[in-house]
């Protein structure tokens, strides 16, 4: 498993929130982020043809992430990407 140290906002007492993306994990020291600064984390970046969405536990449907969507993040919170339209074969 890859750690990126993503130094996205001012320094908050090197306050930094691990999160992942698509099974990569990310340090990020901003609370807030919007879905495109999100999208922007792994290199490359996440394509424009997949969607990001965030896993929610439980019995509630995960969340598709917009790129203006602010994400108000916690510690161990997991973002996956997936095919923005998919052909039925």
């Amino acid at each position: 498993m890859n750690t990126n140290d993503k130094n996205t906002g001012p320094d908050h007492d090197n306050h930094q929130i691990p999160i992942s993306i698509d099974k990569t994990s990310f340090k990020v020291t901003k609370e807030e982020m919007k879905g495109a600064e999100l999208r922007a984390l792994p290199d490359p970046d996440v394509p424009a043809d997949r969607d990001l969405w965030l896993e929610i536990h439980g019995n509630q449907d995960d969340e598709l992430v917009a790129p203006a969507s602010v994400i108000h993040l916690k510690s161990g919170m997991h973002f996956y990407t997936a095919p923005s339209t998919i052909n039925p074969g």
